[in-house]
């Protein structure tokens, strides 16, 4: 048999959410190796944005927070955020003593004896009292499907293995989504395209002004109710709308970004609608999003009917030892932030509840 090894709290992921509640535990006296472990399965620190296409500079990334207890200063905005988040990342697990493992695949999460939780990973089983998951969405792009899509001729790719516009020089491109990444691309591919065609399920809703406090709250509101319900989460981004800024103003200005609704089937040689009208395409990038990246949790159960982890704060409502951070109204950097010390503060009250009383 495999002996597992015991510590108080198992992190699961390095990105934001995770190095968050690393750095609160450590500062709430729990000892990495000791007392909790971080389990990361990238090749590097940065999470997922190491995997962010080179032309995603800096200076392109909208509302990324400093990690707790350290400032992202000096950053230059024309390097790519890839380098710089990376950077600053590994920095802070160095400065704070995280001690990251990885690259460590975490593969299932299953009920052990004693009340614990076994976690099984590609670097054997650890054996713990309370779990922080902070796995993200990178790993779980999500591909609709659609009549004849199997038919296309040309390339079909999505975001996570986009690496920039110069591979689409003279390209008929679909470009298909309607947050931020799909509008981001557009604008990129504009000048190195023969053609592109944007296209979503819903209208995009462009958002004037500076994104307040109270409409941050009142999006983060609306995130948590699903999440609260137990249905899936919508992102954060979804409910705030695309921030029109200068670059996209002129994108709407110069017809790039002239939506269309969202076609009925694809055929070999592009994509057509009920009506008759058809685009020809050499590349359908699908900007669709992502989902949470879960399945290592499915022995536990914590699906309810509607999809969704029924979730109170961070904690799961199905397995109070199960904190997810970074899920739902804290997938933002800033949300992940206050979740992690949130998460930390729930362990700390469980795990002193579960001390025996002496005698």
């Amino acid at each position: 048999m495999n002996e597992s090894r015991e510590v108080e709290v198992v992190v699961i992921g390095a990105g934001q959410a995770g190095l968050s509640g690393a750095y609160h535990l450590r500062r709430n006296g729990f000892e990495p190796d000791r007392d909790f472990v971080v389990l990361d399965h990238s090749p590097a620190p940065g999470g997922a944005w190491q995997f962010r296409w080179p032309s995603l500079t800096y200076g392109k990334v909208h509302g990324m927070h400093a990690l707790p207890g350290m400032e992202l200063t000096d950053a230059d905005p024309a390097r790519p955020s890839a380098e710089v988040i990376g950077a600053y990342f590994d920095r802070y697990e160095r400065t704070f003593g995280l001690r990251v493992r990885r690259p460590v695949d975490v593969r299932a999460v299953r009920e052990g004896d004693g009340g614990r939780l076994l976690v099984e990973t590609s670097d054997g089983t650890w054996s713990t009292r309370a779990l922080i998951n902070a796995t993200g969405t990178w790993d779980r792009p999500f591909w609709p499907h659609y009549p004849g899509q199997e038919t296309f001729g040309g390339r079909q790719l999505h975001t996570a293995q986009y690496a920039g516009p110069e591979e689409f020089t003279g390209q008929r491109v679909v470009v298909v989504g309607g947050g931020a990444s799909g509008t981001q691309h557009l604008l990129e591919l504009a000048p190195y395209a023969a053609a592109t065609t944007w296209v979503t399920r819903r209208p995009p809703v462009f958002r004037e002004g500076p994104f307040d406090q109270e409409a941050g709250r009142t999006a983060v509101a609306l995130v948590e109710e699903r999440v609260r319900q137990g249905l899936p989460p919508r992102s954060v981004v979804a409910v705030t709308g695309l921030p029109l800024d200068e670059a996209v103003r002129q994108g709407l200005a110069d017809g790039v970004l002239d939506r269309r609704p969202m076609f009925d089937r694809i055929t070999p040689d592009g994509v057509a609608w009920a009506d008759g009208r058809h685009v020809d395409a050499d590349v359908i990038l699908w900007a669709t999003g992502f989902r949470a990246a879960l399945d290592h949790l499915r022995p536990l159960r914590l699906r309810e009917p509607g999809g969704g982890i029924r979730v109170e704060g961070t904690r799961a409502v199905a397995d109070p030892r199960v904190h997810l951070v970074g899920y739902g109204p804290s997938a933002s950097t800033i949300g992940a932030n206050r979740a992690g010390r949130a998460a930390v503060r729930d362990i700390r009250r469980l795990l002193a509840e579960e001390q025996p009383v002496a005698a």
